[in-house]
């Protein structure tokens, strides 16, 4: 059991470098100025809204913790909230292991609000759901109007998606909808309980989830090119399955597989152009978010000191 705490490492790193020489033999044909030529045709427009796009993110991110702190039933400040689920989001999805790293940074900031471990538990667990209902109401929905989606994806990826794929994945999100109408029992393991969502609950997760993952897919939208751009809902789509892959691989910040992921996924697209526009997504959405949250723990942890 003792090596058990070095698995999800060993996995992290393991994505890291197949992906790592997966990209590689992607990467090949690109050319160090022809990216950089890319970048610096990107529109000041094209910034503002690709800027717009990351707040929007971040914001509906903080609502992740906002509803599940109303699941719990707990008031906590709407500026703490924000705060911390800000930092727990631009820390976590730089460090890898999202679901553990982010629960360490909950539980240091929700401990000072009174809350316990077994609710930052429930917490975070919720937060996970809130995200895995919005990529799976998302690409259910992709998958049942663009099913040919999955076809980018044959030489890279192990998918065998389709229409009906699609339509499972919605039938999957009604049954989750359906059980809070049903208002099942509350779940018991030891002194653990666990209730299930309230309709107005799974309403608001099904609002925010997928408003937080079209905002995200909009950074990178935003700053393509008009040129052999399949428009946002492919965008959208190849985003889902990124993103998706790159948090289940646990590498820091999903290096490597975003990339991997969207060139292959973008085959008509100049591909020194897709990688300034993910460059541009690590930029807003990852590089920043970190130094700045950064500052906030060290603040925060300073305040604590001064107690």
């Amino acid at each position: 059991m003792k090596y058990v705490k070095f698995i999800w490492p060993v996995v992290g790193i393991g994505a890291a470098v197949f992906s790592g020489w997966l990209l590689y033999s992607q990467m090949k044909r690109l050319s160090l100025d022809g990216t950089v030529e890319s970048l610096s045709i990107i529109s000041p427009r094209q910034w503002l809204l690709a800027a717009a796009a990351t707040l929007a993110a971040y914001t509906a991110l903080a609502g992740y913790d906002r509803i599940a702190l109303k699941h719990l039933r707990r008031e906590v400040s709407w500026a703490f909230v924000a705060l911390c689920s800000f930092t727990s989001y631009a820390l976590s999805h730089n460090i890898g292991a999202t679901v553990l790293s982010g629960a360490v940074i909950r539980y240091r900031a929700y401990q000072t609000r009174g809350l316990g471990a077994a609710e930052v538990g429930v917490l975070v667990a919720f937060c996970s759901i809130t995200f895995a209902i919005g990529v799976i109401a998302l690409l259910g929905i992709i998958l049942a109007i663009r099913p040919d989606i999955a076809d980018r994806f044959g030489d890279v990826l192990p998918v065998g998606l389709s229409r009906a794929g699609g339509i499972a994945m919605l039938a999957a999100v009604a049954l989750y909808v359906a059980g809070g109408l049903l208002s099942l029992p509350v779940l018991k393991f030891g002194r653990l309980s666990i209730a299930y969502p309230r309709p107005g609950i799974i309403a608001r997760q099904l609002i925010i989830g997928p408003l937080e993952l079209i905002s995200a897919a909009a950074i990178i939208y935003f700053v393509l090119p008009i040129a052999g751009n399949p428009g946002f809902i492919v965008v959208l789509g190849i985003f889902l399955l990124s993103f998706t892959v790159a948090l289940l691989s646990h590498a820091p910040g999903g290096i490597g597989v975003l990339e991997l992921v969207f060139m292959a996924g973008l085959p008509e697209m100049d591909s020194n152009a897709v990688l300034a526009a993910l460059l541009v997504f690590r930029l807003l959405y990852l590089i920043l978010p970190l130094a700045f949250a950064i500052v906030v723990v060290l603040l925060f942890e300073r305040s604590q000191m001064a107690h």
